[in-house]
């Protein structure tokens, strides 16, 4: 157990690349943890930045480490401060999810029909061909795909091709599930985390828009919230590009270590915007919207998802400025498939999920050593949100829809291998574990940080 005077010291260490965007005097002991997670000499993280909402209302955002580390150096670099875009990984599905619903506030988009109507072609799993695909299955990750065919493909693949039986594409024989002695995997029956599941939803949102999904995006859910980001390079101005987090592992060629320097692992721009990618100018939207992010490219700040957090709290509206209707709020919070306790009807990929809604994780405090979704150590919290992990990135983004008490936050990077680092009561990392401890006590009235 590491020593009061080794924790202070470890957080001495870090003061000088910290930033502490919101006034939080409340919560120094919180601050303090976050310092010394960040900087563990075993663990350390290149970068962290947190926030908590209480009572609907932010009442802490901190940053730690560095948005950008320069030449593998933990104390040389770019620190991460209140405008810090990340990509956010797979919290990009839940809002994504946000774009869905806009379209069924809008009379647009109907979750129950067969998406093969707004795509122009047959989309039936060949296993199941009587059963049609929707956008309630492909929401919830029951719809019969897998992402072992893939689920990103160069913006010239026309998606028409993953998925229809028969195609050339390699992938296509691996893209959906068959039933086995087990499990009945047919659609709406059996729950897989799947990521070409989104970049279908996008390609249908493009289909309906007829606008490139990444604009569609930016249109109708970021710019009215007056939310900085994107879910594509392409749409990041100069500016934000200067304040996008390099995302880093201690890791080469699968190789950790602890003691290593900062390996970049994506985003890596080093102040200049990329070049636009070979076929952009072409694309046609409605084909293949993969390439676009809807699956997990969204760069943008932890105050900025605090924003969204805070929209999905107030049912749809923040600020007078109405995003969805409460009616598709509740929608994306209900049950959409349960584990079962006695028969497999799903995956829960090493014990992480157990319940989910409409584009989001429903936290249901199942705990075990290395296994389950608990928030905190002592247990007893629920919530709804989703979780990111990609290129080092570690993120989440959960709350409370009775108390209207969440929390957000952002790693972006780890020098320890995760699979070598499991939880103790939760499937998350060690790292992770602390980091949602430590923020989920923050709103908790009868626990203390260090309980």
């Amino acid at each position: 157990m590491r020593t009061l005077r080794q924790l202070l010291l470890a957080s001495m260490a870090l003061v000088a690349m910290t930033s502490i965007h919101a006034a939080t005097p409340a919560y120094p002991i919180l601050s303090n943890a976050l310092q010394a997670i960040v900087s563990d000499p075993a663990k350390p993280l290149s970068s962290l930045s947190a926030l908590v909402i209480r009572d609907g209302q932010v009442v802490f955002e901190g940053h730690y480490g560095q948005r950008v580390v320069a030449g593998g150096n933990a104390n040389n670099g770019f620190a991460a401060d209140h405008d810090t875009l990340y990509r956010m990984a797979s919290i990009s599905k839940l809002v994504t999810t946000i774009g869905v619903m806009r379209l069924v506030d809008a009379g647009q988009l109907d979750l129950d029909a067969d998406i093969g109507q707004y795509l122009g072609y047959r989309v039936r799993n060949p296993h199941f061909a009587g059963t049609p695909i929707t956008t309630r299955l492909l929401l919830s990750h029951t719809s019969s795909l897998r992402d072992d065919g893939g689920y990103y493909f160069p913006l010239d693949t026309p998606l028409r091709n993953v998925l229809q039986a028969g195609s050339t594409s390699e992938g296509n024989s691996a893209t959906w599930a068959a039933t086995t002695v087990q499990a009945d995997r047919s659609p709406g029956h059996y729950f897989t985390y799947c990521n070409l599941n989104f970049g279908i939803v996008g390609t249908v949102i493009e289909a309906i828009t007829q606008q490139r999904f990444d604009l569609y995006m930016q249109k109708s859910v970021l710019r009215p919230l007056g939310i900085t980001g994107g879910f594509t390079p392409e749409t990041l101005t100069p500016t934000d590009i200067n304040h996008v987090a390099v995302l880093y592992r201690k890791a080469r060629n699968e190789i950790w270590d602890p003691n290593g320097p900062w390996v970049p692992q994506v985003d890596d721009y080093q102040g200049k915007p990329p070049s636009a990618r070979s076929g952009l100018d072409q694309y046609m939207p409605g084909t293949n919207a993969t390439g676009f992010g809807p699956q997990g490219g969204l760069r943008i700040s932890v105050a900025g998802l605090g924003t969204i957090m805070q929209m999905l709290m107030n049912e749809g509206t923040l600020n007078g400025v109405r995003i969805l209707s409460p009616k598709s709020v509740a929608a994306m919070l209900q049950h959409q498939w349960r584990k079962h306790p006695t028969h497999d009807n799903g995956d829960t990929l090493g014990g992480q999920f157990h319940a989910w809604g409409l584009g989001m994780q429903r936290f249901v405090d199942v705990s075990g050593p290395s296994t389950g979704d608990r928030l905190v150590a002592h247990g007893g919290l629920t919530g709804v949100g989703h979780l990111g992990f990609a290129y080092g990135l570690e993120s989440g983004f959960i709350f409370d829809p009775r108390t209207h008490n969440g929390v957000i936050y952002a790693v972006g990077g780890v020098a320890a291998n995760p699979e070598m680092n499991k939880g103790k009561y939760s499937a998350f990392p060690l790292w992770e574990e602390r980091i949602l401890d430590a923020l989920w006590r923050t709103v908790a009235t009868d626990i203390k940080v260090g309980d």
